[in-house]
């Protein structure tokens, strides 16, 4: 009972925040009990002053832990609604930074000794976050002191973020307990992914791992138009995060972009190139990408991101969804986009998949042979999970976050270059994931793979045989009169027979059908 007053407080003075805003969160055809409802989205007044500035400082006054509620709600305008999420795709996680001598402190209780023996030089923070701020310090290690990035959180930070927590979730349990229609929208798994993901960014070794893992990406693809950050990892701690700096010009200063003779055109292909790269060749993306944290290298171009503590990581079974969409729009194989929806088990069986692929097709083909500047793949797969609702496709965390992103590079690249066409940045991206996973290539790798199944159940065969004979011995001699110890033998060498030539038929059939 107490748990319930204390969050059903916590969340009307929030409500009652964000509406002195005029903004609300919960659409109208959402039941909600009394308490709640200084969460409901305003009447037409209210909606007028949703200003992006004006949603920005009332997030803010709400504290770190709404910041992040509000970055995560505009991944999902199915239940913020279109407006207001637009709105909140805007939002800046930007803070006043706290006082230097409490990132010393925190400094210090890291590394168990003096910030001066971690770093020879510690500057006041150059960005401030609602999780962390960013320092400029040297250290002197291998050689002459050079520059670093010094990530600190933010004092006391997880107990904010704790008991703001348990607030969303009542609020989802809640909502799902009086509107069973919102059910569909998994309102309390989707606090589960914003759980999820806070408890991440409030590791920064976990972060640094991340680094690592997608500077290993890179490298084994040979990738040179994209780089991250190198870590320190004899400065990293669990609040404390320490990697090199980054002397580039941000994707926000276009005229220093200009004036160093950069390609604008080429750093917007690369901008949409490398997030499909990321998300389709590895599974693994950058999920936070806005011009303030990417960076272009004066000296050759090439892309530098910064800021990791949010990351996608999408299954072969996503990553096979999300481009054979893309290609299947590309082609305009509308029946084919539906099938792989089924395949994926991400529309029911029950639906019919002709009636599917005539909704994609009417999402299609109003965008074939338009502008390349008013073409928009952020605004091709909202709409396709707003006709996948029709269809009754359950929302998928992962998907969103990856929409979610592509509607933030989008817009990075557009900047950059106001007529890029998405299609034709996309194609070969896709096109290459294509052929290498489901291409001949493919069906030999699997083919191969199926010999060494085969090669290995073969290598087995004596054991198994040997195995058989002595069953069939032991049988007989514990008073089975009726069981013939001789065809029992013969039985457990054949038994392996017929599998290896079964197996041996299908890969051959396989082969020659590729």
């Amino acid at each position: 009972m107490l748990h319930a007053i204390r969050n059903t407080y916590r969340l009307m003075r929030a409500g009652l925040t964000l509406a002195w805003y005029g903004i609300g969160l919960v659409p109208d055809s959402i039941a909600l009990p009394g308490p709640l409802r200084a969460l409901r989205r305003g009447g037409e007044g209210a909606a007028a002053k949703r200003k992006a500035e004006r949603l920005a400082r009332a997030i803010r006054a709400l504290g770190p832990s709404y910041i992040k509620l509000g970055q995560f709600l505009s991944t999902r305008p199915d239940v913020a609604g279109p407006q207001l999420a637009g709105a909140l795709g805007a939002l800046r996680d930007r803070l006043p930074a706290f006082p230097e001598e409490k990132a010393k402190k925190e400094i210090e209780v890291a590394f168990g000794k003096p910030w001066t023996g971690v770093y020879t030089d510690f500057g006041p923070a150059v960005a401030a976050a609602s999780i962390a701020q960013v320092h400029k310090a040297r250290v002197a290690s291998s050689g002459a002191p050079h520059a670093v990035a010094v990530k600190i959180l933010r004092p006391s930070v997880e107990k904010r973020f704790e008991r703001d927590l348990e607030s969303f979730y009542f609020a989802a349990r809640m909502i799902e307990w009086f509107s069973p229609q919102s059910r569909r929208l998994r309102p309390v798994a989707a606090v589960d992914t914003l759980a999820q993901s806070v408890v991440l960014e409030m590791d920064l070794r976990l972060e640094a791992a991340a680094i690592s893992e997608m500077a290993e990406n890179i490298a084994k693809a040979g990738d040179l138009e994209f780089r991250v950050p190198a870590v320190d990892w004899e400065r990293t701690a669990k609040r404390v995060l320490t990697l090199e700096w980054i002397s580039a010009i941000p994707l926000t200063d276009i005229p220093a972009i200009e004036a160093a003779g950069l390609d604008r055109k080429a750093l917007g292909l690369n901008v949409i190139r490398s997030f499909l790269k990321h998300a389709i060749r590895d599974g693994f993306f950058h999920a936070d990408m806005h011009q303030g944290n990417l960076f272009a290298d004066p000296r050759d171009g090439a892309l530098i991101a910064v800021d990791f503590g949010i990351m996608g990581r999408i299954g072969p079974k996503e990553r096979r969804f999300l481009a054979e969409i893309l290609h299947g729009f590309i082609t305009r194989r509308y029946q084919r986009i539906a099938e792989v929806h089924f395949e994926a088990g991400y529309v029911p069986a029950t639906q019919n998949v002709a009636a599917f692929a005539q909704a994609l097709r009417a999402i299609g083909e109003p965008i074939m042979g338009r502008p390349a500047g008013e073409i928009s793949m952020a605004r091709l797969l909202t709409q396709l999970f707003e006709v996948t609702e029709l269809f009754q496709m359950r929302m998928r965390p992962e998907l969103l976050l990856l929409q979610k992103t592509m509607v933030v590079v989008e817009g990075v690249a557009r900047s950059l270059d106001p007529e890029l066409n998405i299609w034709i940045a996309a194609e070969p991206i896709v096109r290459a994931w294509m052929e290498e996973q489901l291409g001949p290539a493919a069906q030999l790798r699997g083919a191969a793979a199926d010999l060494g199944a085969l090669a290995a159940l073969l290598r087995q065969a004596p054991q198994l045989i040997e195995r058989g004979a002595r069953v069939a011995e032991a049988l007989s001699g514990e008073g089975r009169e009726a069981l013939d110890s001789a065809p029992q033998a013969e039985l457990a060498i054949a038994i392996p027979l017929w599998l290896g030539a079964a197996a041996l038929i299908a890969i051959l059939i396989k082969l020659f059908l590729a």
